[in-house]
């Protein structure tokens, strides 16, 4: 039968197997959640809050062994590792603080016969569908507005990761969520889409993850009448007008683009660097990333793409990064340093040297696709023109970012860029208060900062007749 598996990234050896719930199991996790949802739901803000001020300081004290986990289960160096759960309990903390002020009623309108108000309120019983890259912090971001609403959480993690899971799972249970409030389910696609996505009394679902993923889990339940926010991924610009200093914009962009080993969804996944400067920019990117040197990702503590690198999360990611570059290659980019699977200690792992790439054929199949792994990708743009065309060629939208030394100049060309996150002279601040999302291909719904409190809501219009 299949199971979950949790991986050691490092060694590519298997941890611990953990099966698939049962059917019954899957219906039972409903009905709990079902059953819950009623006192949850009932509760006052500041009761829902002090629960949630629990799984905060839980994410805080365990931050360490948390991280841990994460650096062993899907690879993330431990510079970043604990940091994750840090900022998990950030984002915890901050919808117990401000959850009452942003679903607070407000007043639509007032006469001396009537008043109406837009509330707030629960929707029921959500299915949310996490992806592996972010453990903790993708849990975080969909389950704490929705807790402090008063929905009740079904959690399907990704295949990868159960240790993880299973570690939010216990943090929950020890703050005092109620039994039925959150549950970790270990549920494959088929009772996904046929005893919960069906089921009429799972009200919304929440689902990061790829194109396909999102499209068929958005389709199922479109079909059911019921509300989907989609995380699908991107392909984000990453624009350099012009820079002074070469080395110090080299070492920016090649650093945020390996941030969990090039595995984040709002990577700087093509970066468009202005003629004037681009030979320069990428003599300066190939030898910075040709110096990287492989390292278990424990016994990583500075900042990525500084002096070495950890794994990749498993070994069919690893297969399909080396398997793009390769395509990439084969249609006439040029590859000046890295892409393969390492030999030798590492081979047991999933490791693959970064690479960078330029003249990958604007508009070939490889173009359009996004580089999930530590590969940078460099484009020349010939003018500021060019740079937004290429800026905007993509399917997806979710952010993107431009430089520039020049006053204004990163501003205005910031204007058109077709994202839903848009950083000028630096990245869009990775906060708790900060909403997340895109357009196009990258998905629909806000996660995050006040917006994340409004999207599995019933917006209840109330008016009183005086």
């Amino acid at each position: 039968m299949p199971k979950y598996v949790s991986v050691d990234a490092h060694s590519g050896a298997p941890v611990r197997e953990y099966p698939f719930h049962s059917d019954a199991q899957v219906r039972q996790a409903l009905d709990g959640a079902e059953a819950a949802g009623a006192e949850w739901a009932g509760r006052s803000f500041a009761q829902r809050a002090e629960v949630l001020e629990a799984v905060a300081d839980l994410f805080e004290q365990r931050a360490e062994k948390l991280g841990r986990i994460i650096s062993r289960e899907m690879g993330k160096v431990a510079a970043e590792a604990a940091g994750e759960a840090q900022f998990s309990a950030d984002i915890f903390r901050y919808y117990a603080t401000n959850g009452e002020r942003l679903a607070a009623d407000r007043t639509l309108t007032e006469s001396p016969t009537s008043r109406t108000v837009l509330q707030h309120k629960p929707l029921g019983v959500l299915l949310g569908i996490m992806p592996w890259n972010y453990p903790y912090y993708q849990v975080a971001r969909f389950a704490a507005p929705n807790l402090m609403l008063g929905n009740t959480v079904l959690l399907k993690h990704a295949e990868s990761v159960p240790e993880s899971a299973a570690a939010i799972a216990d943090i929950m249970a020890a703050a005092g969520v109620p039994t039925g409030v959150y549950t970790n389910l270990r549920a494959t696609h088929d009772q996904v889409s046929h005893l919960l996505i069906e089921d009429p009394r799972v009200r919304g679902i929440s689902l990061t993850g790829s194109e396909r993923a999102g499209a068929a889990v958005a389709a199922q339940a479109g079909a059911a009448l019921k509300k989907v926010v989609l995380e699908l991924g991107g392909s984000d610009p990453y624009v350099v007008l012009s820079a002074q200093d070469i080395p110090a914009a080299v070492a920016a962009a090649v650093q945020t683009r390996l941030e969990n080993t090039g595995q984040a969804c709002n990577s700087n996944k093509r970066i468009i660097v202005h003629a004037d400067i681009y030979e320069d920019f990428v003599a300066e990117a190939v030898r910075v990333v040709s110096q990287l040197q492989p390292r278990p990702p424990a016994e990583i503590t500075d900042g990525v793409g500084q002096r070495f690198f950890g794994p990749m999360s498993s070994a069919g990611a690893a297969e399909k990064i080396v398997a793009q570059i390769e395509a990439a290659a084969a249609a006439g980019a040029t590859v000046h340093t890295g892409g393969q699977r390492l030999d030798g200690l590492w081979a047991s792992g999933f490791y693959v040297s970064p690479a960078v790439l330029t003249d990958v054929p604007v508009g070939s199949e490889v173009y359009y696709e996004e580089f999930f792994g530590p590969v940078v990708t460099i484009f020349r743009a010939a003018d500021d023109a060019e740079a937004l065309r290429l800026a905007n060629d993509t399917p997806y939208g979710l952010g993107a970012s431009v430089f520039a030394d020049q006053p204004g100049r990163a501003e205005a060309f910031g204007e058109h860029l077709q994202a839903g996150m848009v950083g000028i002279n630096g990245e869009v601040p990775m906060t708790e208060e900060t909403p997340f999302g895109g357009v196009k291909s990258s998905g629909y719904g806000r996660e995050l900062g006040e917006l994340g409190m409004e999207e599995f809501v019933n917006k209840r219009v109330i008016c009183v007749h005086k």
